[in-house]
């Protein structure tokens, strides 16, 4: 196993030598890396025209306290294809916070922390380190927690500017907003975690704020993604929530109340009437897949939550409780929203755990028939060891395994040039060894998914385990 610098830095801190998200896949990259010329095995194709860049936590500063993986500033990791030809670069996403941490004059902490929540106004440190989305020619880094979003050149990956939408974003943007693919607006939401209210909103496609609206909750909320069709926004309220002492304490102590039911709000786009709210079973969900309309129905398909099984390790000190609930493990579910009787249906489609589900963009909203899943194995440690292609439609998944000791992030679907249909296309994902340390791009055909990669693209460093990547089409990108 390649023992990295900043690995040794980490372990040399007493309380993180238990930490298992600073060493190996997990551990952070010290540099940021411009390379124009890189190796490929294969032949990367010549109609693959656009940038693949992921998100994740990588520590500016060794933690000195107890650090939770989720804490890491925010880094961007690229690759850029154009004419059979690959440029990769990384860069630190600059948001308001890690700027302030480097001046050191930053006042919040991470979540394992007690919280201030009298300072700070995002209560931790804001560090737009989930999720990143293409809107209006350029991407934007969010935060799970609700933050400020931060806008980035998606061709250079420099930071432009914290995003306000012209001085009008009355709070805070959550991760896993969407871009509607027909109308280019950025449809969003935002939660407190102190307090019993969301909101939304819609930003238009010329990056202007169209409505803002607060919703009443029966409690503080902990909700990670939403849905969207044409018409209508879907919002989450789940059943799993910060105990009592912990909103009396500033502490991050989640629990699932018993009898709580999980509940879906469907709003509608333009902002006007109230929410419908459709009950159904309790679970708790990380990340949708999409959904759409369908007569008097809304169908939406997600990942549903599981119990993992593990016990928690003694070896990881007090780091076994996050270890714990980072061991995601869920399944491919459906839930269909009837609009005229009120009435929820819900079935599973499969038994695989699989997770952070990604579609054509281009779909986003409508009826696909697609999606590309990572698979995760029941490990101690969260790692994605494969990739599986479901047609939703069959409920069929196809698998592509990553091999002995070889783990993948979050993949990106790209639509070749001149695409005749959903998956007329690419499925991109980075790749970690964790025997000799280096990482490459995976570039697959779509429809020829569980056979050998198309090209690997062999990358300068090495690209940490993260979260949530995109795929930025080369027509849509301009200059910051």
């Amino acid at each position: 196993m390649i023992v990295t610098d900043f690995e040794r830095e980490e372990l040399s801190t007493p309380v993180n030598k238990l930490n298992p998200y600073l060493k190996g896949i997990y551990a952070p990259v010290r540099k940021e890396v411009t390379a124009l010329e890189l190796e490929v095995e294969g032949e990367i194709p010549r109609d693959l025209h656009g940038a693949y860049v992921r998100n994740g936590p990588n520590p500016l500063n060794a933690p000195e306290g107890m650090h939770h993986w989720f804490d890491g500033d925010g880094m961007l990791h690229g690759i850029y294809f154009e004419n059979g030809k690959a440029e990769y670069r990384n860069r630190y996403v600059r948001s308001a916070d890690h700027e302030a941490e480097k001046a050191g004059m930053l006042d919040a902490g991470g979540i394992l922390m007690p919280a201030d929540k009298s300072r700070h106004p995002t209560t931790y440190k804001d560090t737009a380190n989930t999720d990143v989305v293409l809107h209006n020619g350029s991407l934007m880094a969010l935060w799970y927690i609700s933050g400020q979003p931060v806008r980035v050149d998606a061709r250079t990956l420099e930071t432009v500017r914290t995003e306000t939408f012209s001085g009008k974003l009355p709070k805070n943007v959550s991760a896993h907003s969407k871009v509607d693919p027909g109308t280019g607006e950025f449809v969003f939401f935002d939660y407190d975690l102190y307090n019993p209210v969301m909101s939304a909103g819609v930003v238009s496609k010329d990056n202007e704020l169209s409505w803002f609206r607060e919703i009443e909750l029966p409690g503080p909320r902990l909700p990670h993604d939403m849905a969207i069709t044409e018409n209508y926004m879907v919002l989450m309220d789940l059943p799993v929530v910060f105990t009592e002492s912990g909103i009396r304490n500033g502490m991050w102590q989640i629990h699932q109340p018993k009898g709580q039911a999980t509940r879906f709000g469907v709003l509608r786009k333009d902002g006007t009437g109230d929410v419908r709210w459709f009950e159904a079973d309790p679970c708790y969900i990380y990340h949708g897949v999409n959904a759409w309309e369908e007569g008097d129905e809304i169908v939406f398909y997600a990942c549903k939550m599981i119990p993992n099984g593990l016990t928690p390790d003694p070896a990881y000190g007090p780091y076994a409780p996050m270890v714990g609930v980072l061991a995601l493990q869920a399944v491919l579910y459906e839930w269909r929203f009837n609009l005229k009787t009120g009435q929820t249906k819900e079935r599973p489609v499969d038994d695989r755990v699989t997770e952070f589900p990604v579609i054509n963009l281009d779909k986003t909203g409508r009826d696909s028939r697609y999606s590309y899943h990572v698979s995760i194995p029941n490990t101690q440690t969260q790692v994605f060891d494969g990739l599986v292609k479901y047609d939703l439609k069959t409920g069929r998944g196809e698998a592509h395994e990553f091999g002995p000791g070889r783990f993948g992030s979050e993949p990106a679907y790209a639509a070749r040039t001149g695409a005749k249909h959903e998956d007329d296309g690419y499925v991109i994902s980075f790749v970690f060894n964790a025997e000799t340390g280096a990482s490459e791009a995976l570039i697959l055909d779509a429809q020829d998914f569980s056979s050998k990669p198309l090209a690997r693209v062999k990358l300068p460093q090495r690209v940490p385990a993260g979260f949530h990547g995109t795929w930025a089409p080369g027509d849509q990108i301009r200059a910051a």
